[in-house]
This record gives structure tokens, sequence and C-alpha cells, in this order.
């Protein structure tokens, strides 16, 4: 094997052929590339032979692979990556493509869990694959906050967002509460957190607590301590990961090792509990990335590629993401632009309704 990762720019021009004909081969067939297939309409004469010897110099460099003895050659995880970085022709937005996704969301009178529900559905029938959208945190601003007591160790505290969104948790307060008491953190919470978002308002309650722990009870300051632990969620994440399609991955395998793989994969889906690390695959800017199997952390052992992109508010900031996840063979060219449109579309969707 080669010391160095090879590089696109030092192949010579039929080498460069002949590994984007396998490529685009094989993801077109999900089938070995033969040396006989290419000889049929190579842009030079050349013998089965000669191309047998390229396809050979390019496994030595492992960009190439053969699955069987006899047959022809696949694109390795290395193969497949210096395809996409370096040859991968990506196209317009097919028109059909986009009718079906546009007329998916059609209204956005829905909420946003529903309509983000729906653009899982719509990606999973435009591309044939599983689809993966992430819901965002509620990021309106705060309205109004109340603390209710239930009883000696329950107590509800309740949020109304400035867009009409409420929230209700239970959670218990610390020992001693009282009527008034509660009264005082919610009036304390309310003169600082209106105009504030959920994840702006730990950092300034735990600011405006120090800055005037004179003006406000022990047992008040306590009780709002607590709620910024409630509201930042720690260990626990009001994101959801929706996941549509599966059947797409299960109908299209026809081998047990893939079945098995695609099983892993949903195992990793319904135990990931960490679901922001889907959201910091987009961490580098927008625009669509594409993982290739173990590339991927989330899901490096399930031999998948995931193409995802993230979506933004009104005010340009990252909330969610939309991606298609399928086997390493995904048609690359058609569904980069699918997911890039799609991510862009909720976007707007989420920020119209700001």
């Amino acid at each position: 094997m080669p010391t160095q990762s090879p590089n696109i720019d030092d192949m010579n021009t039929r080498s460069r052929e002949v590994f984007r004909r396998v490529v685009e081969g094989y993801l077109e067939s999900g089938s070995p590339v033969g040396s006989r297939t290419l000889t049929r309409d190579f842009s030079e004469k050349v013998s089965a032979a000669t191309i047998r010897n390229v396809m050979q110099d390019l496994e030595f460099l492992g960009l190439l692979g053969s699955p069987h003895t006899s047959a022809g050659r696949i694109p390795t995880q290395l193969g497949l990556r210096m395809f996409v970085d370096g040859l991968l022709e990506v196209g317009d937005l097919d028109g059909a493509d986009r009718q079906k996704i546009d007329s998916t969301l059609t209204s956005n009178d829905q909420d946003v869990t529903s309509m983000l529900d729906q653009v899982g559905q719509a990606l999973s029938g435009v591309t044939h694959g599983a689809s993966l959208v992430l819901t965002p945190k509620h990021e309106a601003a705060i309205k109004h906050i109340e603390f209710v007591s239930l009883s000696l160790d329950r107590a509800l505290v309740v949020l109304v967002f400035a867009d009409g969104h409420v929230e209700n948790r239970v959670f218990t307060p610390p020992a001693g509460q009282t009527p008034s008491s509660m009264r005082e953190a919610a009036n304390f919470v309310n003169a600082i957190a209106a105009g504030h978002t959920l994840s702006e308002l730990g950092a300034v309650i735990a600011r405006e607590v120090k800055a005037r722990r004179q003006e406000i009870d022990a047992l008040a300051a306590e009780l709002v301590k607590d709620g910024i632990v409630l509201w930042e969620n720690e260990g626990e994440n009001t994101e959801r990961l929706i996941v549509r399609g599966r059947g797409n991955l299960l109908g299209d395998s026809e081998n047990e090792a893939d079945l098995a793989r695609i099983r892993t994969l949903f195992d990793d889906l319904e135990r990931k509990r960490d679901i922001a690390q889907f959201l910091d695959l987009t961490e580098d800017g927008d625009g669509v990335r594409i993982f290739i199997g173990s590339e991927n952390k989330l899901f490096s052992l399930s031999g998948s590629s995931l193409v995802v992109s993230p979506y933004m508010n009104a005010d340009r900031k990252i909330i969610g993401a939309v991606g298609v996840i399928g086997p390493t063979r995904l048609n690359y060219g058609r569904i980069v632009p699918i997911v890039n449109y799609t991510a862009k579309l909720v976007g707007k969707m989420i920020a119209d309704r700001s």
C-alpha cells in the first residue's frame, strides 16, 4: 500500500477515466464493474487487459477493491471520498423532485414538529433512503414564567413564549418552598426574562442572581437556580430525531451482511442519547456535507453514508438539520441538491413563523 494518500490530480487521463467509470457504474448498479464493461464505450481504444492493469494500480492505491476473485472492482471508502471531493458532478434539483417536496409542505399553519415529520416523509419518499430530521429547541423569546406548587416535593414551571407556544415541566423544588417564595422567584425571573430565548436565559439569570442577591430571598434564589438547571435540560434533549423510510433501506438489501449493518444502524438511532451530535456534523457552517462509512462518528459501524445539511432560523442561527442516510452507493449527485433544497425550505418556513 502507498505511504501517503493518493491525489486525483496525480492521475493520468486514462487512470482518472477508469476510476470515474468504475465508481459511477457501481453507484448506478451496486455491482462490481469489470474491465470488459469499460472497454465498450471507453474514450480511447484499449484492451480489457490494459484496463485491468489500470484497475490493479488503483487497487494498490487503495481506491478500488475486489469483493470476489473473479469479479470486477468496486470503490473503497477512500475511493468514494476521492470521487465525491474531486469528480462528483452535482446538478440542479430535478423539477419533479422539487414538486414532490413542495407539495408535501403546502401549509405553514401546523406545529413545527408535524411540519418536520412531513419533511422526513417527503425526503425518504423522494430519495428512497432513510431520512433524518433533527427538530429544533424552541427558540422563541419568553413572555412569561410561572411556578406552581403541586405537592411538597413536586412543582410545575410554566413557560409562555412570545409566539404563543406553552411548555409545562414538572420538577422537584428545593425543600421548604412556600407559595410566597414561588411568587417571588417568578417575579424575579419575569423582570429579566422577557425578550430572551430559553438558551440565553440560564446565563442571564445566573448573572442577575449574583448581581442582585440582596434583593431576592435565599429560598427564592435557590428555586431560581434550580430552574436554570431545569431550563437548560441537563442530560436531556428537547431536540428529537425523526427517522422515516427505514423500509427503503431494508427492502434495498439482498444479502445478510447488508441487513445486519442496517439493523446496527437502526439500533444506533434508537439508542442514541446525544442527538445533538447529529447537529455537530454540520458545525463547519451552512451547506451540505457528505460522510462516507466510518467518517460518520454517529453511525460508524453501519457501513452507511450520510448526506446532511443544517437549517437556520431568521437570525441565521443553525437550529436543526436534515439528512438522508443510505448505503455508500447513494446517488450523491442527485441527493445533494435534494437535501440542500429541503434544508433551505425548512429554514424559510421556520423563519416565516417568527
